[in-house]
């Protein structure tokens, strides 16, 4: 494989706790935008985005929907029982389909104070629905693999039902606070659609419909892919080398139309988010499976891109894999899944501009951020803390365009 040697210390930077922004600010699109285009950094506002893209280009942002994945139960003796939701197991794994099931579901788990959860002990919580209640059971059907079942009383109810009455939202670890009120709605984009993310896609927290009103009027198109955010996007590195960091996989939603707009618009796409970078670039990867024969389920390994090849197709080439095998097979939508890892080294195919926030030091997305700036996210990011950016995911933006020689 080609895989360079990374020092992770190379890509830490010291994040005062008051650069992160804990709040988000009143108005969505007032934030602040460092935009960097050719080495050059211009300190603007997220308001004056719809002129910083060209007319020609596509915007693809990511639909997902943060659910509140974040239930609580109480014991009999008062110890406080925590279930954040991870990854479905059945009846199905397809985030979409299990989060409209009426029957009971079965999820991998992170669990707080799970020592007070005793085996074959069954939590109840009663939740107030439509000016009545539901009675919720969890079931540790799996210590080891942190398995819990959860079935409820009402057969016509949805398990988003469920969770959308319940759970708390799940905001960030780092905001070290108690999600309120705000969170409900601020903690979500306004193209929110598709129920099952842990966490936000934050890059698009600043975007309104007048933004998106503004853009449009301008010609510049949209389209939206869907990725299921995982909890592991928090996960920090710890393995002595940073390409045995255990990469965290995510559903993607695919649609036969939204590949059907990316195509003549190559060379022109402009990415909304990190999550969005993933899913474009995944879709490429999963192109080039097709073209070499490696099966036709999408599943993207963390290192796939770095594997030794004498050549590769064009963007275009591979992504016309991917749509003639959709339609071949007739399927309107493609689900998958993307433990991609970016980092330094890798020669973007798909995206040409990104719109994301500012990330923690030393984590995956600084990786990701590196690869697109060469030694420059530190310029970046030195610009950003003097110049009194708020950071992470309630923080302000930056549109970063990746050079043409590396496209």
């Amino acid at each position: 494989m080609r895989i360079p040697a990374i020092d992770l210390k190379a890509y830490e930077y010291t994040l005062p706790d008051e650069k992160i922004a804990k709040f988000p600010l009143e108005k969505r699109d007032s934030s602040k935008l460092l935009h960097f285009k050719d080495g050059l950094i211009s300190h603007l506002n997220f308001s004056d985005i719809p002129e910083l893209l060209p007319a020609e280009s596509l915007l693809v942002y990511n639909d997902t929907k943060v659910i509140p994945a974040r239930l609580i139960f109480q014991r009999e003796t008062g110890a406080r029982i925590e279930v954040f939701l991870l990854q479905p197991i059945s009846p199905t794994t397809v985030i979409p389909e299990i989060m409209l099931s009426k029957e009971p579901v079965t999820w991998e788990t992170m669990i707080g104070n799970a020592k007070k959860w005793k085996d074959g002990e069954v939590l109840k919580g009663e939740i107030p629905y439509l000016g009545g209640k539901i009675v919720l059971k969890a079931t540790l059907l799996d210590r080891e693999k942190k398995q819990v079942q959860f079935s409820w009383d009402h057969s016509e109810v949805t398990f988003v039902d469920v969770v959308e009455a319940s759970g708390e939202v799940p905001l960030p670890p780092y905001l070290n606070r108690k999600p309120d009120q705000e969170d409900k709605d601020r903690y979500q984009t306004v193209y929110s659609k598709n129920e099952g993310a842990v966490a936000a896609p934050t890059a698009g927290l600043h975007f309104t419909q007048e933004i998106l009103d503004r853009l449009s009027h301008k010609g510049v198109q949209k389209t939206q892919v869907t990725l299921h955010v995982s909890a592991g996007t928090f996960q920090p590195i710890k393995a002595d080398s940073v390409t045995e960091h255990p990469m965290h996989s995510e559903q993607v939603v695919l649609h036969l139309k939204t590949l059907e707009q990316i195509l003549p618009k190559i060379g022109n796409i402009i990415a909304v988010g990190t999550t969005s970078v993933r899913t474009l670039e995944s879709i490429y990867w999963y192109g080039v499976k097709l073209l070499e024969g490696k099966g036709e389920e999408m599943s993207i390994e963390k290192l796939f891109p770095y594997e030794e090849r004498q050549s590769l197709p064009t963007a275009k080439e591979s992504y016309e894999a991917v749509l003639q095998h959709m339609k071949s097979n007739g399927k309107e939508t493609l689900i998958g899944a993307t433990e991609i890892f970016i980092f330094p080294g890798y020669t973007f195919k798909i995206v040409d501009g990104l719109i994301t926030n500012f990330h923690q030091p030393g984590s995956t997305l600084i990786l990701l951020i590196a690869s697109i700036l060469g030694d420059d996210w530190k310029k970046v990011y030195t610009e950003a803390l003097e110049n009194e950016y708020r950071f992470l995911s309630y923080g302000d933006s930056s549109l970063l365009w990746i050079p043409k020689d590396q496209d």
